[in-house]
């Protein structure tokens, strides 16, 4: 994986929606509107691209948000951002709860960043959700804000599951040369390659933890500029890996899913749920700044 990397530059359109009957694209950076809501989302652009400079206190690792929403969130097949602020507030099951975009950022902060919570009422949030509904200006919506094409990481073929001595093979002829032998990535690079384990990585409590999940974001998306050239298998296999390997805890985790529906491939265990294939996990710093309180159950 040469890269989970954001490349993110002035006026590169990539393609998102892939609705036939739309010639929507994401606006490009110089759309921006130079008045005081352009100034906040070039801010939030920043701090989506390079967040661990702009936010070291809330964002530690070596990982931004920009590794996963490849392109600042523009790109289909990589958990775009286009139309997720026409998807919120919207039920979000790892709770059983309602949750705000905010809230649904506070959760990349706390579990994909392994870093803490920023204040929603804070001038940081607000900046976020200013670039997000930027990007989305326009967007083409259906029904619950979707794009077609665009949105999460797309479903992998039913049935697979990844072997861990395939997939150090393929991490080492595909990945390593990036991300190192040791899965630290380098954060002297721009754009930076992140830690895919280790103390800096994603937390165990993130999407990118489970092996559906980051072997989806492997196939469509890896190696950085050849994605889709690994098969499906040596995408799990390669899932099977990364995700097996040390990384942050997620302080409150088990409190998940607490209707009892959690998936599969969730590696921590839940209400009627045991580990599926565990990691070692590693101590968080600040484990009361790490958990987004869910929201409040509406009575029946």
């Amino acid at each position: 994986m040469a890269a989970f990397v954001t490349a993110c530059t002035l006026d590169r359109q990539p393609e998102v929606s892939r609705a036939a009957a739309t010639d929507w694209r994401p606006p490009a950076d110089s759309q921006i509107p130079a008045d005081s809501l352009g100034a906040s989302i070039r801010r939030g652009l920043a701090l989506i691209v390079d967040t661990p400079d702009s936010l070291p206190a809330f964002a530690p690792g070596n990982i931004t948000c920009g590794n996963c929403h490849l392109v600042a969130g523009r790109v289909a097949e990589a958990a775009p951002l286009v139309g997720s602020h026409a998807r919120f507030p919207k039920y979000l099951e790892r709770s059983a709860a309602v949750i705000g975009l905010a809230d649904r950022v506070n959760y990349c902060f706390t579990r994909s960043l392994s870093g803490s919570r920023l204040s929603t009422d804070s001038r940081e949030m607000q900046d976020i959700l200013a670039y997000i509904a930027w990007v989305s200006g326009g967007v083409p919506t259906g029904e619950g804000g979707k794009v077609t094409g665009a949105q999460g990481l797309l479903a992998m073929p039913a049935g697979l599951t990844g072997d861990r001595a395939r997939g150090i093979q393929v991490y080492n002829t595909k990945c390593a040369s990036c991300h190192l032998a040791t899965g630290e990535g380098n954060a002297t690079l721009k754009p930076r390659i992140p830690a895919l384990w280790g103390p800096r990585s994603f937390s165990v409590g993130a999407s990118m933890a489970r092996q559906s999940k980051a072997a989806s974001f492997i196939w469509h998306n890896m190696p950085f500029g050849m994605g889709k050239t690994l098969s499906h298998q040596e995408a799990f296999d390669v899932a099977a890996f990364i995700t097996a390997q040390p990384r942050p805890d997620s302080p409150g985790k088990e409190a998940d899913w607490p209707a009892g529906d959690a998936p599969s491939d969730i590696p921590y265990a839940t209400k009627g749920h045991s580990a599926y294939l565990p990691p070692p996990v590693l101590p968080r710093s600040r484990p009361a700044t790490t958990i987004v309180p869910a929201p409040p159950r509406a009575r029946q």
